[in-house]
């Protein structure tokens, strides 16, 4: 069944979307998030499909500009934050967040309009997740939002948008009514529920130990790694 759904938006490129997170998903996960970078062979995948599919874009939680260095494929469309940098609304709490972030005391990831504390590599991660719950409670009481990834903690404005609020955007001022969505994390989930009620939707879950349980459960395709995620976008 999944065969046939990626035979049929490869048979009709111009009426599809290919939409991917980065970290994970394109490109390895590395201990330091700023290491980053998709492989060769995934670049030139994503610059064959960017010339024959309407619509081929990143939603990433990096920010936009961030996630095009990471990515390194110009011709592609960027969402970062999560959608956040979608809604003006956002930069309202750019502020508290940023005051809020700077009396934590960890390694922040500054995103603009979010940040992320990450605990993977620490000595004891166990018990760094446990100091970082504290963290997470704390920001929840100052309003903003708080949630947990793949060993990495992250802080946002108390905004309804996220990965799939912006690929409902994405997919509505193109008119397209079918797309292939491929993430790793939490926050895909929203992304996978953005494709409900499309013509054809295509849910691909880069499967990890570390990725939520429900991931695998609400894909259509599971795939090991960015390694088997790019052998695929090599059949379309």
């Amino acid at each position: 069944m999944a065969a046939d759904l990626l035979a049929q938006l490869a048979a009709s490129p111009e009426r599809a979307a290919i939409l991917l997170d980065v970290d994970g998903t394109l490109a390895p996960i590395v201990p330091r998030p700023e290491d980053a970078r998709v492989p060769p062979e995934t670049r030139a995948e994503l610059e064959r499909l960017a010339a024959r599919y309407a619509l081929v874009a990143c939603v990433s939680g990096r920010a936009s500009a961030d996630a095009a260095a990471t990515v390194g494929v110009e011709r592609l469309v960027y969402v970062g934050t999560h959608g956040l940098e979608l809604e003006p609304e956002a930069e309202r709490w750019a502020a508290a967040l940023h005051k809020f972030a700077a009396g934590v005391p960890w390694p922040a990831e500054d995103k603009g309009l979010s940040v992320s504390f990450h605990y993977r590599g620490a000595l004891d991660e166990d018990a760094a997740r446990m100091e970082l719950e504290q963290v997470a409670t704390a920001a929840r009481g100052a309003g903003l939002r708080a949630r947990f990834g793949r060993k990495v903690l992250e802080l946002l404005p108390p905004i309804d948008a996220n990965k799939g609020t912006a690929i409902r955007r994405l997919l509505r001022e193109r008119k397209l009514r079918r797309a292939l969505y491929a993430g790793d994390d939490t926050t895909d989930l929203d992304a996978f529920r953005a494709l409900d009620g499309l013509e054809i939707a295509v849910r691909v879950a880069v499967a990890s130990a570390e990725g939520p349980a429900g991931l695998r459960a609400s894909a259509d395709l599971v795939v090991a790694s960015p390694v088997a995620l790019q052998a695929l976008l090599g059949q379309l």
